[in-house]
């Protein structure tokens, strides 16, 4: 068993699968945590075998998360890397928008990788040689968007609560946030209907690379932030979008 532990929430789709292929590849041993989809759970333990381990957790309960982050460091030890990147959209429109769809959103976008970060960081502080929190951000913690106050608000938050972990856990432990643009995901084809011609060439037309970004190349961002050639990185956000948006 590698003895660089990484933990991913929402560590088994999208982005997320992507980021703990990655990981394994480094040679860490992968806890990939899912919220509801365990057929996507599965096929990963298949692929990766002994490399994974698949958790179910909602990350916006902080009992099962404390509970977790001690069968965790139990069982294998303090993380080396641990990617912040489950959560949750429920658009609609401000005046409309239910308590539940608010609070919802906010405790697993924002309040999640705090229950995660304040669960292992103490561990994590006392490894040798340092360790890494990236937190999975959004354009819109940037730039709004309609109909997603929920979702936006959360995601600035995010980025703020980033920078705020970068100063408490230095130098040990950098902090940083990783910001994927128009990336290849089910999720974005359906959002921004990108099999319609139309609509796929109004949006490349915005990207001055001109293509839709692959989970891969989030995850080529992910290696540089938790690798060596990062160790003087913390408090930062990687926006991987093609030139979208070159804030």
């Amino acid at each position: 068993m590698p003895d660089r532990i990484a933990v991913v929430t929402g560590g088994t789709k999208g982005i997320g699968v992507a980021l703990s292929r990655r990981l394994a590849r480094l040679g860490h041993h992968v806890v990939a945590v899912y919220r509801a989809d365990k057929a996507a759970a599965d096929l990963l333990s298949d692929e990766l075998g002994d490399r994974v381990e698949t958790v179910r957790l909602d990350v916006a309960d902080p009992d099962a998360v404390a509970a977790f982050a001690e069968r965790v460091l139990a069982a294998h030890g303090a993380p080396r890397v641990l990617v912040n990147n489950a959560g949750r959209n429920l658009d609609g429109p401000f005046l409309e928008m239910s308590d539940s769809d608010w609070q919802q959103v906010l405790d697993a976008n924002l309040s999640g990788p705090f229950y995660l970060t304040k669960a292992f960081a103490p561990a994590m502080l006392e490894l040798e040689g340092g360790a890494s929190v990236v937190n999975v951000g959004a354009t819109t913690a940037i730039r709004p968007r309609l109909d997603g106050v929920n979702y936006c608000a959360s995601k600035a938050g995010l980025m703020h609560l980033t920078k705020c972990l970068a100063l408490e856990l230095a130098p040990a432990v950098r902090v940083n946030s990783l910001i994927p643009g128009m990336i290849d995901t089910e999720e974005m084809r359906t959002r921004f209907r990108v099999a319609d011609p139309t609509a796929r060439a109004d949006l490349l037309a915005e990207i001055p690379q001109r293509r839709i970004g692959t989970p891969e190349e989030m995850a080529d961002a992910l290696e540089f932030l938790v690798g060596e050639g990062a160790r003087y990185v913390t408090g930062q956000k990687l926006i991987v979008d093609g030139g979208q948006f070159m804030w």
